[in-house]
């Protein structure tokens, strides 16, 4: 009877949920045994999420239809934050002017995006970039999409429709950000930085242009040739600016519906395309003279600004030098945009 219960009990144990397990893993595990199903070290996953920077997920609430409202970007339209635009396109003159020689992308379309997302570099944003991409990867993950649906649908009876469109939602955000989460590790290693150093928005967008982690890999440019691309960097971040929107179509003779389509392509908010045109065309205006000037680095890579040269701690990967390019403070000078974008998404 004693060897019964044992065996009873032996093979309870076998198919109990491993309690403790996730709290272990900080509630993480779905992200982790997904990373590491893909290929990626798990010693360097787990080591990633166990990290004391890395905050536990304890949920993701999310909505089902977010819009930018118009009000989000009008002030960007404003004789101030033109005269301040002005400022930003004169005085990376010759980084821009260098990125449309190359790419045919006006200058100052390149300027009025950098202005648009981080007002020229000073708001990059403060956020640990790793943690927010996870975070949004998650909404998938089982035990959350529950809450959510029973938060959004129902709870004892749920709302067939709003269920599918909660599930919808959450498979739209899993597959928008995973890839993200995954890219991260590699561009850590690309820029010399440990993966929890780097910050931006709350969406998980850095650098003046705020790219994710996959356009960070396809589109940055080492624009200095200093064997870095560096997306604080004014010279790397207007030569990868414009390389996405060349990529995307951009070309002289656009139709005003097919530049429109260009910039959605950054961000899918019409209030932001209009924002980010109206600004450029206002630049157009009072463009100042191509000149060079303290700002203006050799293309040989002597002369990188300073964040090109500055340390962080030694990245949890394979890169063989140092650096920390995210050294703006603050938080980032507009709520992300709630549509998935380029640049920047929540």
């Amino acid at each position: 009877m004693q060897k019964l219960l044992l065996l009873v009990l032996a093979g309870w144990m076998l198919f109990a949920p491993r309690v403790g397990r996730a709290d272990e893993d900080r509630g993480w595990r779905y992200l982790i045994e997904r990373l590491v199903a893909d290929g990626l070290d798990r010693e360097r996953v787990v080591h990633a999420f166990a990290d004391p920077r890395m905050e536990p997920f304890t949920g993701l609430d999310f909505g089902l239809n977010p819009r930018a409202p118009h009000s989000l970007y009008r002030g960007f339209l404003r004789a101030s934050s033109v005269a301040a635009a002005r400022r930003c396109r004169a005085a990376h003159a010759a980084d821009l002017d260098a990125a449309e020689h190359t790419t045919g992308v006006p200058a100052s379309l390149v300027a009025a995006i950098l202005y648009v997302e981080t007002a020229c570099g000073r708001n990059t944003g403060s956020s640990r970039v790793f943690y927010r991409l996870a975070r949004l990867a998650m909404a998938n993950e089982p035990a959350n999409l529950r809450a959510n649906i029973a938060r959004l649908a129902g709870d004892v009876i749920p709302d067939a429709e709003i269920e599918r469109q909660v599930r919808e939602r959450a498979q739209y955000l899993e597959n928008t950000f995973y890839p993200e989460v995954s890219a991260a590790f590699d561009a850590a290693d690309q820029m010399g930085v440990d993966l929890l150093d780097l910050r931006g928005s709350p969406s998980g967008a850095f650098g003046l242009p705020q790219f994710l982690p996959t356009n960070y890999l396809r589109y940055g440019i080492d624009a200095t040739g200093d064997g870095y691309i560096d997306l604080f960097d004014s010279a790397d971040a207007a030569a990868s600016c414009a390389a996405y929107l060349a990529d995307k179509g951009w070309h002289d003779g656009l139709s005003e519906r097919d530049r429109r389509m260009v910039i959605w392509h950054y961000n899918h908010s019409e209030a932001y395309v209009e924002a980010v045109l109206t600004l450029a065309r206002r630049l157009d205006t009072d463009a100042p003279p191509c000149v060079q000037h303290a700002a203006a680095r050799s293309r040989t890579g002597r002369g990188a600004s300073p964040s090109k040269r500055a340390t962080a701690a030694p990245s949890t990967g394979t890169a063989k030098r140092s650096r920390h390019p995210a050294r703006a403070s603050g938080v980032v000078h507009r709520a992300p945009p709630p549509v998935v974008a380029q640049g920047s998404a929540s």
